[in-house]
């Protein structure tokens, strides 16, 4: 049985959605692990990468734990990426299934039973274009310049487009944003996928919880096709938004 010690709740009046920095956050000084934070002098860190997945391991170091599902960035989904650091192999809870004792894992090469063959060998060969590519840092780069490419058209469009996440918390990856206001405009939106799709520019249509429009910048998704992206919206714009 887990048992939630205490919950603490932040309000803020931003109308942006953020993450409350890590400093805030009350860390038991013994604590086993801290999840998904920087480092705390000598907690280990669990770190999720997600979608992110390569683009934060050249500071894996400060990590105990890295663990990222292949899914859009290196692979197909139904494998996961793990990273241990070693001195936290052999500490499993008594409790743990040796499916998941990283120990066990790490003694048997990741094949205590038949892994999902097909997943893991399409992330290998992803994983050889990454490194034909230029490697981590060269995808990092990209990442970079995508996304601030992509946030700049949006900041420079006199709020015709406008991204609901508050500066400081937004992804590299998954870029939401409205348009037609902060409220966006349904008619609108309709009409931004019905011509960004005869430009064959597809799936930009936002998570189903939260609407709008949401541009995924994959290490797949180059520099160029975000350009043409960000061409389109200027387009868009001119043509549809305020006169």
């Amino acid at each position: 049985m887990f048992k939630i010690s205490y919950t603490k709740l932040y309000l803020t009046s931003n109308p942006q959605r953020i993450v409350i920095k890590y400093i805030f956050f009350l860390i038991q000084p013994f604590a086993a692990y801290c999840f998904n934070f920087r480092s705390f002098f000598l907690i280990p860190v669990i770190y999720k990468l997600i979608v992110n997945s390569v683009l934060a391991m050249s500071s894996s170091f400060q990590y105990g734990i890295i663990f990222a599902g292949a899914q859009k960035n290196i692979g197909p989904s139904g494998v996961v990426l793990v990273i241990v650091r070693e001195d936290l192999l052999g500490n499993a809870s008594k409790y743990c299934p040796t499916v998941f004792d990283f120990a066990h894992i790490s003694k048997n090469n990741s094949v205590h039973h038949t892994p999902t063959t097909f997943s893991v060998y399409v992330m290998e060969k992803v994983l050889q274009w990454i490194k034909r590519c230029g490697g981590v840092d060269k995808m990092a780069q990209n990442s970079h310049d995508k996304s601030t490419t992509l946030y700049n058209a949006i900041t420079n469009s006199n709020n015709f487009y406008v991204c609901p996440i508050e500066e400081s918390c937004r992804s590299r990856i998954n870029i939401p944003f409205r348009v037609g206001g902060a409220n966006g405009d349904d008619a609108l939106e309709s009409k931004f996928l019905e011509e960004a799709e005869k430009l064959r520019m597809y799936q930009l249509k936002g998570h189903r919880s939260v609407g709008g429009i949401r541009a995924s910048l994959y290490n797949a998704t180059s520099v160029e096709d975000v350009k043409l992206l960000v061409q389109f919206m200027e387009e868009f714009r001119k043509q549809h938004g305020p006169k």
